[in-house]
């Protein structure tokens, strides 16, 4: 894909899962790539098994969650090339919790991350892109950012966040010549329900079935870049899950039986989740 060639792509989450998987693609398609997300041994990992050539990949490590630091991440990130192309939005944090279980730091916490990180990162970069007239945002949501599962209430609630806001964006910035890609992931193998937040903040610790059978991130990358290439303002990417965004929007009650069947029953005793992921 010719694309990408020498384009200056900034990945966040890029330490693990979809993040992971791109760079491998990213490379062998001649882009140039800015690596970020908190752990910069992973970083360092990453960075090591692509090759390790700091003329191609830079790190820059960035916590979504800390606001304050996102202009000095932006303002290095920009340095580094001079330019950026391509920011691909995909830093972000799942949930497995009930809604009357999770606490409110929680709830604040994958805002912090999914929807506020993110749409700070957007903002700092679209001058830049505004003043050339150029430039490409593209999203990592979730088909849950378009209907909305038990024990994840917040997390849907901040992936459906990211489409009101990215849709207004993009017929803000139309005219300057800017992008905006909403990408909706089914359920692709990767550590994110392992990763996500549980009631109190603690990590989940468990892989879903559904995640495990789900699509090869590899696989998942390189059919998101070769969609992403042809400019599309948003689309889907997975298994038989995805097909639930059509059912919703034509068969809303239908949906809502067969999510209610999904539920895992509450113990009224301590009222948490029986059985289940």
């Amino acid at each position: 894909m010719n694309f990408y060639k020498d384009k200056v792509v900034w990945v966040t989450g890029a330490s693990s899962g979809i993040g992971e998987a791109l760079v491998p693609e990213l490379l062998a398609n001649g882009a140039f790539i800015i690596l970020s997300a908190r752990r910069e041994n992973e970083l360092n990992r990453v960075f090591a098994e692509n090759g390790g050539n700091p003329e191609r990949m830079h790190i820059l490590p960035v916590d979504l969650s800390q606001h304050d630091s996102l202009p000095q991440a932006a303002e290095k990130a920009l340095k580094w090339q001079n330019r950026i192309d391509i920011l691909i939005n995909n830093g972000g944090v799942s949930q497995r919790a009930f809604s009357h279980q999770t606490t409110l730091k929680v709830e604040k916490q994958l805002f912090d991350v999914n929807y506020f990180g993110t749409i700070e990162l957007t903002r700092l970069i679209l001058p830049h892109m505004i003043e050339r007239r150029s430039g490409h945002i593209a999203v990592v949501s979730s088909v849950l950012g378009k209907l909305s599962v038990p024990l994840r209430s917040s997390y849907c609630a901040s992936k459906h966040a990211l489409h009101g806001y990215f849709d207004a964006l993009r017929a803000e910035v139309h005219q300057a010549g800017i992008k905006i890609t909403m990408i909706c992931p089914g359920y692709i193998k990767t550590q994110v329900s392992v990763n996500a937040l549980s009631a109190n903040g603690t990590p989940h610790a468990r892989m879903d079935d559904t995640q495990a059978k789900g699509m090869d991130a590899d696989l998942f990358a390189r059919k998101m870049l070769q969609k992403l290439a042809k400019g599309r303002e948003e689309f889907n990417i997975g298994g038989p899950e995805i097909y639930g965004i059509w059912i919703k929007r034509f068969f809303p009650w239908l949906v809502s039986r067969i999510v209610r069947k999904a539920t895992p029953p509450i113990n009224i005793r301590n009222h948490t989740a029986e059985s289940g992921n």
